[in-house]
């Protein structure tokens, strides 16, 4: 790819409340014209789930759609910054516990990508066949596959498979993981929250990736048949070839 080629891409959201929930605390931005994508998955269990995780898409919605990704990147970090404080302060007017939500987000400017998150939504890539998991869970059995503790087989069934260590909202400052990635030819991200992953594979995931059509409905149905314990939000952003 030269770089004064131009990059283009389509993309597509869904969000499903589940079939266990009564309420989605998901919430999804799906900005094409802005190169801006974001999966937000409020707590479970914790009050509010809903709000934390409209209040992070709303304030993301603003990020600008031009400017270097190296801006959009500071100005994203201020969002997420503010919106934990917001957050954190409504939980202790209303003597909340936790108002709080994961956060998964993808900009692209140029022949770049900026993946940034906190907590355990996820972003994963296509790329010439192979899937690769781009963001790292903050979660405790993440903590404990790094430590040598549990094997990664083991993760999913133990008993604190479910507690993250990093949400936007749980602590009075919060810190969130960036990387750049170079943006090729075909190349397919898929975001998501967990709400996906506890029903598919990630054998499954990718199988789905490399499928045509709105994988992004597909990957929400099948989590849908599987029983979908848990609201399901799945993004997909494709590059065109170019």
């Amino acid at each position: 790819m030269k770089s004064q080629d131009p990059i283009s891409w389509n993309s597509h959201a869904v969000s499903h409340v589940g079939t266990v929930r009564k309420v989605n605390e998901d919430a999804c931005l799906n900005r094409p014209a802005r190169g801006l994508w974001v999966v937000a998955d409020g707590m479970g269990g914790h009050s509010a789930g809903d709000i934390a995780s409209k209040t992070i898409v709303e304030m993301l919605d603003e990020l600008p759609g031009d400017g270097s990704l190296a801006t959009v990147a500071e100005r994203l970090e201020e969002c997420l910054r503010e919106a934990n404080s917001r957050l954190v302060r409504m939980a202790r007017e209303s003597d909340k516990h936790t108002i709080g939500s994961t956060v998964a987000a993808l900009v692209i400017r140029g022949h770049h990508a900026l993946c940034a998150w906190a907590g355990d939504s996820r972003v994963y890539r296509l790329r010439k066949g192979k899937v690769e998991q781009l963001t790292q869970d903050h979660a405790m059995v993440e903590d404990m596959v790094e430590a040598g503790l549990i094997r990664r087989d083991e993760a999913e069934s133990h008993p604190h498979a479910n507690r993250i260590t990093r949400a936007i909202g749980a602590t009075d400052d919060v810190f969130i993981d960036m990387e750049i990635h170079e943006v090729a030819p075909n190349d397919r991200f898929l975001l998501c929250s967990d709400g996906l992953y506890k029903e598919l594979s990630e054998e499954e995931v990718g199988k789905l990736l490399k499928k045509r059509g709105d994988v992004a409905k597909a990957a929400v149905d099948l989590a849908l048949e599987r029983g979908a314990r848990d609201n399901v939000t799945v993004v997909t952003v494709t590059i065109d070839k170019g």
